[in-house]
């Protein structure tokens, strides 16, 4: 039996990101890194549905531990989860956070493109973020990219598991993914937001790859909400 695994420890073989580089990228805070997320606008944050609603929201940082004088805190204040969200398959994780307060826009804080198309197959992503770290772990941003894959290979890969609002990304040979604490954040591919981190069959396994949110098919009825 495959063991669904939501990615709430951190993406594996990857590298710190160059400082700065990821704007669009959030950290859901609750004492430590619980998810990641994408900075929309200045009041809005997506991420994954299965992570907590309620947190300290954490734009421009680089070293969670470590004051940059970059970044931002500021609490949430309301969430929309997507009203199709199934918690037992992971169907539809993806959940708008409104900020309490409008973020102050710059050059270290600033909203992820929005995608025009849909990603095709072969295509190279980043995915970042923190994991799920603690004082004793690795706290700076880290930087992955990562192939898009096919339908048909993410079909094989997660028989009856994968969904039209899915897509699969990463290396069948194993050893490179997000995992545990990066939910919720980035997929970019070619410089537009075309996923979230969702989920996976443990992390950076052989034949079993993560498994996103597919952004491409919903950014019209999220932006309504805007």
């Amino acid at each position: 039996m495959c063991v669904l695994t939501v990615k709430l420890f951190g993406i594996v073989g990857g590298y710190e990101c160059p400082r700065n580089s990821v704007p669009y990228q959030v950290s859901l805070f609750t004492g430590y890194n619980y998810c990641g997320g994408v900075l929309l606008s200045d009041q809005w944050v997506l991420s994954a549905a299965h992570c907590k609603p309620r947190y300290n929201v954490r734009l421009g940082e680089h070293d969670i531990w470590e004051p940059d004088h970059t970044e931002q805190h500021i609490m949430s204040a309301a969430f929309i989860r997507h009203p199709d969200y199934n918690p037992r398959t992971q169907d539809s994780d993806i959940m708008l956070i409104k900020l309490s307060q409008a973020a102050t826009l710059n050059s270290y804080v600033r909203p992820a493109v929005l995608p025009s198309d849909c990603g095709s197959a072969g295509t190279m992503c980043q995915i970042s973020g923190w994991g799920n770290v603690r004082p004793s772990d690795e706290d700076k941003l880290q930087c992955l990219e990562i192939p898009l894959l096919s339908d048909d290979t993410c079909f094989n890969a997660y028989p009856f598991q994968i969904t039209e609002n899915m897509i699969c990304a990463g290396y069948l040979e194993g050893g490179k993914d997000s995992c545990q604490g990066d939910s919720g954040g980035p997929m970019v591919c070619e410089g537009q937001l075309q996923g979230l981190v969702s989920w996976g069959h443990g992390c950076a396994q052989r034949n079993k790859p993560g498994v996103y949110r597919k952004f491409c098919q919903c950014f019209n009825t999220l932006e309504s909400n805007n």
